[in-house]
Order: structure tokens, then C-alpha cells, then sequence
């Protein structure tokens, strides 16, 4: 863009503007970058260039000025757009919004609240920083036609988000095609014009804390009495990771009969600026040291950890390091969704329940043989739980990356809270009978064998890398990976299996082992995924780490 087009462009953005904070900063960049050279007017032209688009997680990004960011205008702008949306489709014209403890996450919801309002929905907005399980149980809880999340998640802590759930025939879950595509397109037509414009309202609603009362209740419910009484189940050590989950986990621990976890003090309480982790995703190497470390020392038999709006769940068991000191060991999303998923199966068969087992493409295709072996129907889908949430007769679902749904109909959408409590459940189960999470995987390999999985990541600076990466093993397919043949290739780009179009890529080789290829949808990476099966967990680890070493410079 050149630089008098761009700088009026500036200008106009500033002037609806409503945040003293990045008014000031793009203030001071459209001055910097007034004579035209420099980074400074590179970086106007780059915040400039387009804006954030609208899919199916909704909006993502950094904290800042400009439509690639994410700040006030374009908050009101979604919101806006969202309303319109609702009332343009016949919808119900009811909203329901929450919000995390990010920054401006607070911000952003009551500004979605007001204009929302200003357009004549009913809005009920959540009484304080909340996890997000307790939004979208809040949707269908509420009957409204739509909710709304202010979260990013685990993303970084200068990040937030925007994400929407739809209630009606949607029943609770996220948004999929082609409804993001027609509230991308309400929103870029409230861009056209000025927010200034848009009527705000104060006169919205905000719940009471029976409504969080009642996401506490219907959680509890989920799980029987447990098989313990407090003081003699496992020892548990929780830690919220500077986000939401832990008074809402609390409660609902509590009010299901178990024993209040001890916790991470240093980051059990809300903190934006995340200050003891330099990625608050419990996946990342180092996110879990401190709760590691607390669990070490006070003797724990499990740590869970929540991330920042308590979506997603990890789970540590005891072992002990190369050196023979006590340690955990962080099991994968995978083997947890092992566990929860044969959880899930067992229950329903006794129950003479029948009902589908679900997962994404990515995860473990253990889940699968868990529901041949009880009897149920075993579905895929495409990655997030806007897929997952969707499958008829759910009874569980999980994706690899920490996402677990125990009970649909409380809450369709992943849920790191009711997680913990099942896992919380299995354990106790399992210590009232002599064994522990460890003695179930045992168990668990056999019973359906040895299942192992792992996972190559490739952040890149430039997003169009990922899709160079892509590109070049369309155009170049492997033949055979760590000295193992591939036997066919899935390239799910004009959509198959039932899929829509998608830019993902299976290998599935000898020996039942798979590998699958796609860009990550919330982050700025190319994931590989690794599983495979074996008559032990040293052998089917040992091939997934050749396949690792194989697939790693062909995403490099």
C-alpha cells in the first residue's frame, strides 16, 4: 500500500479507536512512519494489510492496534457482526459471554455485551473470569442462540481470542463451515463503516453464580461416589497455570466427595502476564516443572494441570529419572484418552448403553479398537471439537492435544474440569482396588496392545512456509519412512472419507504403524503425528522415535 493511502487508512482506524492504550500506540507509529522509510512504516503497512480472518476458531491473535491484531475495534467489529449474523438467519436473538483472565479479555466482553445489546439481542454476561467449559455449558444451559468465549487459550500471553458457540440445532458446539463463512462475512460488512456508529447499550444482563452453581452440580454428577473416603484416596497436586480453573475444579472436586487437591500457590490465582511459564500450554517442555516439583515433594500419586481457561487437561504420574530421584512422567493426550475412553466403553457395556467412541484423525487409533472390543461404533473427525462435539450418539470423545469430553450432555465442547474429576474418579477406583494409573496402562496394553504415539512440530516465522512445506511432499511423496514402507497415501485435500476439503496428508505404513501432516489451525506450525502399535511399549516407542528422526527434515 502506498504511503498516503495507508496512513489515511491509519487515521480512520484511529478515529473509532476506543482503548487509550493502542490509540496512543498507533499515534505514535503514524508519526514514526510519516516520512515513509524505516521499520516503522513497514510495520504500519504490515498491521495494514488485511485483517484477521473469522473461521471456525473464531478470532486469534496478538494484542495490539489494527485489524491483524487483536483490540477493541476489531472486537466490536465481531461482535457486531455476530448479532447480525443471529438476527439476519432467523436465529434466536440471545447471547451468552465469558470471559478468561487474559488481558482485556474483560474488556472485550463487556464491549461484546453492550453493542450486542445496542442491536436488540438479550445478553447475559458471566458474573467474573471463567472457565471456558463454564460458557459453553452456559449456552445450552440458558437455551440462548449463541455464546461467546473471550480466550486464547494456551496461546502466548500477549494473545487473545474470540470464540463462538451456537445454540439451537447446533446444540452448544463451536461454530463449523459454512457458519463461519457467513459470520465472516456480517463482520467485514460492519468493517466498512465505523464502530462509532454501532448503538451500545448497559442495561444486559449479568448471571448469578447459580449458574456456575449449576455447571458445578451437573459436573459432580458425571462421577459415582468415590470409592474412598477423602483422607485415603490418591494425593493429588493441581495447578491452574495462571488461568480460571482453579475455584470452579475446586468446587466441583468438592461437591463430587473428593479431597481438595494441594496446589501450585505460585500459580493457582489468574495472572495475564503468565510469569512462571514462558508458554502456558501444560504440553510445552517446562510449563509443568513447578507442579512436577510440588508433586515430588509432597509425595503425590497424581498432578493434573489445567490450562489457562481450563479447556484442557494434563496428567502426571510418579517415576523416578535417569539418576534414580523421584520424578513424573506427563502422559500424552493419547494415554489419557486411552484410559477415559475404556473408562467410558466399560461403563456404557454395563449399562447395557450403546453409543459412539470418537476422536480426531490425529490422535491414537487405539480409541477405536477400545470400541470394537465393547461393542459401540467408533467415529473420526477432523481435528477441534467443533467435529468431535458433533458426533451422533457420543458417548466420549478426545483429541491428542489434551481435550477431553467425558459427558455430553453436560457440556459439548472439550472440558478440562469434568476431566480431571473422571480421572480423579479412575484413580480412586483403581487405588480401592490395589492398582494406579501406571498398573491401567499396563492393563490397558494387554488388553488392546501396545499403542505408542508422538509428535514433530516446525514453528515458522512466515505462515506461508507452511504451506511450501505442504506443497513439497504433495509434489514428493515419501516412499518409505525410517526404513518402513509406506502403503498408501490420504491426501485430504479434495476431501475424502466423508471429510470436507482439508490440508492434511496420512501415510499409512507397515506393521499398522500411520503418520499424518498438517498445518496447526491456531498456530504458526506444521505438526506430524506418530502412532504406532507393538507387542510392547519399548518396541512401539522405538519406532515412533525412528519415524520422528525420518519425517523431521521433511518439515524443516
Amino acid at each position: 500500500m502506498a504511503l498516503e493511502p495507508l496512513l489515511a487508512t491509519a487515521r480512520t482506524w484511529l478515529a473509532q479507536d476506543p482503548d487509550p492504550a493502542t490509540r496512543d500506540e498507533l499515534q505514535a507509529a503514524i508519526e514514526a512512519a510519516a516520512d515513509g522509510s524505516g521499520p516503522e512504516a513497514q510495520e504500519l503497512a504490515a498491521r495494514f494489510s488485511g485483517r484477521l480472518a473469522f473461521g471456525t476458531a473464531g478470532l486469534r491473535a496478538e494484542l495490539g492496534y489494527g485489524p491483524l491484531r487483536m483490540n477493541r475495534v476489531v472486537v466490536t467489529q465481531a461482535a457486531a457482526g455476530l448479532a447480525r449474523f443471529l438476527i439476519d438467519t432467523g436465529r434466536q436473538r440471545s447471547v451468552v459471554i465469558g470471559y478468561d483472565g487474559r488481558v482485556n479479555s474483560d474488556v472485550f466482553a463487556r464491549d461484546s455485551a453492550e453493542v450486542m445489546r445496542g442491536l436488540g439481542l438479550d445478553v447475559t454476561l458471566l458474573p467474573s473470569a471463567l472457565p471456558t467449559p463454564v460458557l459453553a455449558f452456559a449456552v445450552r444451559h440458558l437455551g440462548v442462540g449463541a455464546g461467546v468465549m473471550v480466550t486464547a487459550s494456551h496461546n502466548p500471553p500477549r494473545d487473545n481470542g474470540y470464540k463462538v458457540y451456537l445454540g439451537g440445532e447446533d446444540d452448544g458446539s463451536q461454530i463449523v463451515p459454512p457458519v463461519d463463512g457467513s459470520i465472516a462475512d456480517s463482520i467485514d460488512a460492519v468493517a466498512a463503516g465505523s464502530i462509532t456508529q454501532l448503538v451500545r447499550a448497559t442495561d444486559y444482563t449479568v448471571a448469578s453464580s447459580a449458574l456456575v452453581d449449576a455447571y458445578v452440580s451437573a459436573t459432580a454428577a458425571t462421577v459415582p461416589a468415590p470409592a474412598l473416603a477423602p483422607e485415603a484416596q490418591p494425593k493429588v497436586v493441581y495447578t491452574a497455570m495462571h488461568g480460571v480453573g482453579w475455584e470452579t475444579a475446586r468446587a466441583v472436586f468438592e461437591a463430587a466427595g473428593f479431597a481438595v487437591p494441594t496446589t501450585v500457590p505460585e500459580q493457582i490465582e489468574p495472572d495475564g502476564a503468565f510469569p512462571t511459564v514462558s508458554f502456558p500450554n501444560p504440553e510445552e517442555p517446562g510449563a509443568m516443572d513447578l507442579s512436577i516439583a510440588r508433586g515430588v515433594a509432597v509425595g503425590a500419586d497424581l498432578v493434573i494441570a489445567n490450562d489457562p481457561d481450563a479447556d484442557r487437561l494434563a496428567l502426571a504420574i510418579p517415576s523416578t529419572s535417569d539418576t534414580g530421584e523421584p520424578t513424573f512422567r506427563r502422559l500424552s493426550g493419547n494415554e489419557v484418552g486411552w484410559l477415559l475412553g475404556w473408562r467410558a466403553a466399560a461403563r456404557a457395556a454395563a449399562a447395557g448403553v450403546t453409543g459412539t467412541l470418537a476422536a480426531s484423525i490425529v490422535s491414537s487409533p487405539a480409541l477405536a479398537r477400545v470400541a470394537g472390543r465393547h461393542g459401540l461404533e467408533y467415529r473420526d473427525t477432523l481435528t477441534g471439537f467443533k467435529w468431535v462435539s458433533r458426533v451422533p450418539g457420543l458417548l466420549f470423545g478426545y483429541e491428542e492435544a489434551l481435550g477431553y469430553l467425558v459427558d455430553p450432555q453436560v457440556v459439548r465442547d472439550k472440558d478440562g474440569i469434568s476431566a480431571a474429576l473422571s480421572l480423579l474418579d479412575l484413580a480412586t477406583e483403581l487405588a480401592a482396588s490395589g492398582s494406579s494409573i501406571a498398573g491401567q496402562l499396563d492393563a490397558f496394553a494387554a488388553e488392546f496392545g501396545a499403542f505408542a504415539s508422538g509428535q514433530v512440530a516446525t514453528r515458522v516465522d512466515d505462515l506461508s512456509r507452511t504451506g511450501e512445506i505442504m506443497a513439497a511432499l504433495r509434489a514428493t511423496p515419501p516412499s518409505s519412512l525410517g526404513g518402513v514402507d509406506v502403503l498408501a497415501t490420504t491426501d485430504y485435500l479434495d476431501g475424502v472419507e466423508g471429510f470436507p476439503p482439508s490440508d492434511i496428508l496420512r501415510y499409512d505404513l507397515t506393521g499398522d504403524a500411520r503418520v499424518i501432516v498438517r498445518p496447526s489451525g491456531t498456530e504458526p506450525k506444521v505438526k506430524v503425528y506418530i502412532d504406532t502399535v507393538a507387542t510392547s511399549s519399548a518396541e512401539a516407542q522405538s519406532l515412533v522415535d525412528a519415524l520422528a528422526a525420518a519425517v523431521r527434515p521433511l518439515v524443516s
